[in-house]
């Protein structure tokens, strides 16, 4: 079993993925406590999208990140850095009216009850994006478009560029959706939930939190969410240190067609899509690794940059979540949200671990630069 490739665009296809989304300039704090009291902040870049095109780049893939930013130093400083992870960056737009979007965070783990954030992205430069004004050639030229929630809650006008990226066509690439619920970017109402659970059941590829599907659309379970999101030929649900729940179809025969699931994607599969859950799904559980965690931020994107890279390579299911969890341990064994990732062939070697010396892996900081696998399996 293997679940659906990526999309076999033409060789001469500028990139393996392409990532739309808002990236700002952030400002890590010097030292943990409340906003109120951190004296000096540290410069940075986040992004749910850009974080992924790095990984993606780092890992060895051609991934190109577009965007929008502001004509100002911080729209500079985004380029330029996430530049030098190999992303392509040619497609991003400069806004000559709009600033580039700013947050201050503390140190804290998102999840608990002190951690604060602080956005300056009203009236972005990225909220601007539209329909009108988004480079379609480019964000169809990967084999992979992977998008998130996060860019439908920035305005009106970006909701209507996700829709017609969503929306089913000859020769769309594989789209992969991130869902990425962030309650606070939303204009009240239930319209998150709504528009969530609309574009991911557009998707070909969905990753989902099973935390976040309970607060964003009250579904308890990955079984359950399965049946509120039965259209992606492959679902993945996150489930913290419990692991991940992957549904996909089984292999089926048949020719290979173009598609609105993307070129290259096998007709058996938008069949399974288009009938529904239950409908040849196989069910892959992979846990989760021990890991010593040194900062509990950009495991999401990471986990989703190591299945999308062992998506493009055609591994099977099963590889494509340990890749995911390998890469998110990357980065929770440092301060930010990026990391080089593990050589691959070091990651390979991890992931075609026995299940029982899978389950005894543990990894700390410093275990990517290990030269040798065995060096990082210790039983907890």
């Amino acid at each position: 079993m293997s679940g659906p490739a990526a999309g076999t665009a033409d060789a001469a296809t500028a990139a393996d993925a392409v990532c739309l989304g808002e990236s700002m300039v952030t400002f890590l704090p010097s030292q943990p406590g409340r906003l109120a009291d951190v004296p000096s902040f540290g410069r940075g870049i986040g992004g749910a999208e850009s974080n992924v095109a790095c990984a993606l780049a780092a890992a060895g893939h051609r991934a190109a990140w577009v965007g929008r930013v502001g004509a100002d130093g911080f729209g500079d400083h985004l380029v330029e850095t996430i530049a030098s992870y190999g992303v392509d960056t040619s497609a991003v737009r400069r806004d000559p009216v709009r600033p580039t979007g700013i947050y201050f965070r503390t140190a804290t783990d998102r999840g608990t009850d002190t951690h604060e954030v602080a956005y300056y992205r009203a009236g972005s430069a990225a909220s601007a994006m539209s329909p009108a004004n988004m480079p379609y050639e480019e964000l169809f030229a990967g084999r992979i478009l992977h998008l998130s929630g996060i860019t439908a809650a920035l305005s009106g006008d970006c909701l209507e560029l996700m829709r017609e990226l969503t929306a089913a066509r000859p020769g769309r690439p594989l789209v992969s959706f991130d869902v990425n619920h962030r309650p606070h970017l939303w204009r009240g109402g239930d319209a998150d939930a709504s528009v969530l659970l609309e574009l991911a059941r557009r998707a070909d590829l969905v990753f989902v939190g099973e935390d976040e599907a309970e607060e964003a659309w009250g579904i308890v379970g990955a079984e359950a969410i399965r049946a509120a999101v039965p259209e992606p030929s492959v679902l993945v649900v996150k489930r913290g240190s419990a692991g991940a729940t992957v549904f996909a179809p089984g292999p089926r025969p048949g020719p290979r067609s173009s598609h609105a699931g993307g070129a290259g994607v096998a007709a058996g599969e938008a069949e399974r899509a288009a009938a529904g859950a239950g409908s040849g799904d196989t069910v892959t559980h992979v846990p989760a690794l021990h890991v010593d965690v040194v900062a509990a931020v950009g495991a999401g994107d990471a986990f989703a940059a190591g299945f999308l890279s062992a998506t493009l390579r055609g591994l099977p299911v099963r590889d494509r979540a340990r890749h995911g969890h390998l890469m998110a341990a990357a980065v929770l064994t440092v301060p930010g949200d990026l990391t080089e990732p593990p050589a691959r062939d070091h990651a390979d070697r991890l992931v075609a671990l026995g299940d029982d010396a899978w389950g005894t892996l543990r990894l700390g900081p410093g275990w990517t630069a290990a030269d040798r696998a065995s060096e990082e399996v210790r039983t907890p």
